[in-house]
């Protein structure tokens, strides 16, 4: 997995302030300083990892944010950088301290592959969380006993606790949305997925049921693209883009894969994710009309 950053030549009001995302994002603002404190004193990689007797590439992962710092190669680096001023060193050293706790998330770590937890970190730091999907439900907006069934498909050989702890971590990242600063999250969703029957009728009728609950939440948008609409502007798949408030971290556009995840955040990029996702919202139909749209679904069931 490679996550792509952008360069930003203006620092962070308060890098310690952006604690919410746990270490994910702590690692990436902590990476981003050094970056831009090696770039300043035109000191290549090659020479950084030397410092602190590694190689570039392992420079490279820590100023995107992909591993854990050890305070010591921080310190070093800051000397090499020229950063002597003992405030602006705690502060960093602090930062460095704080990227190595674990988020809520860790305690999932066997059900938790690395290339998502990356994702789940960023999902706990976004502002607005902005979601297409065709095939499933969103996982943000899935009940219970429909998210079992689609964790099933691919874990279907798995024992049945490994199952639970699965289920229960996506409800777990659900509780941000009824919780205290609360994200944005604006989802538009296939017709397709609405009718896929997975897990049986019960559980599609709950899910569907559980999507009119949610849609009344004053930070939740849902629309749908109905069948009618033919072709629109997602034709490649599902993707979501993430956008803070308040942290030195760029959009960030994701796709998922089977076994792995795609990461984007170079405006060129984000912004042609951002277009069509505009697109997709004017094609699908109106939020004001997805409470009948889901309850005429509910009643074809019948």
């Amino acid at each position: 997995m490679e996550v792509v950053r952008t360069e930003d030549e203006s620092p962070p009001a308060n890098v310690l302030a952006q604690s919410r995302g746990g270490p994910t994002v702590l690692r990436i603002l902590l990476g981003t300083q050094l970056r831009r404190l090696r770039t300043a004193k035109g000191i290549s990689r090659e020479a950084a990892g030397y410092e602190i007797r590694a190689s570039h590439a392992k420079i490279s992962r820590l100023e995107l944010g992909q591993v854990s710092f050890k305070e010591r190669d921080v310190a070093d680096l800051l000397t090499l950088y020229g950063v002597t001023e003992p405030e602006e060193r705690e502060t960093l050293l602090s930062l460095a301290r704080q990227a190595n706790t674990p988020g809520w998330w860790h305690k999932f770590s066997d059900v938790l592959p690395n290339w998502f937890e990356v994702y789940v970190g960023l999902e706990e730091a976004a502002s607005i969380i902005r979601t297409y999907e065709l095939q499933f439900v969103p996982g943000l907006l899935q009940a219970e006993e429909y998210a079992r069934a689609v964790i099933m498909l691919a874990h279907g050989s798995a024992p049945v606790d490994e199952i639970d702890r699965r289920v229960h971590l996506r409800m777990t990242r659900q509780k941000r949305l009824t919780g205290p600063e609360a994200p944005r999250l604006w989802a538009v969703v296939d017709e397709a997925a609405l009718r896929r029957p997975l897990g049986g009728a019960h559980a599609m009728r709950a899910q569907l049921e559980h999507l009119i609950e949610m849609a009344t939440l004053p930070n939740v948008t849902l629309q749908i693209v109905p069948f009618n609409r033919g072709g629109h502007a997602a034709a490649g798949g599902p993707f979501s883009i993430l956008r803070f408030t308040g942290a030195d971290l760029p959009d960030v556009v994701y796709l998922e894969q089977l076994t792995s995840s795609v990461y984007f955040d170079k405006p060129e990029e984000t912004d042609h994710y951002m277009a069509v996702m505009d697109r997709l919202c004017l094609e699908a139909a109106p939020a004001s009309e997805t409470p009948r749209f889901l309850r005429r679904i509910l009643d074809d069931m019948a």
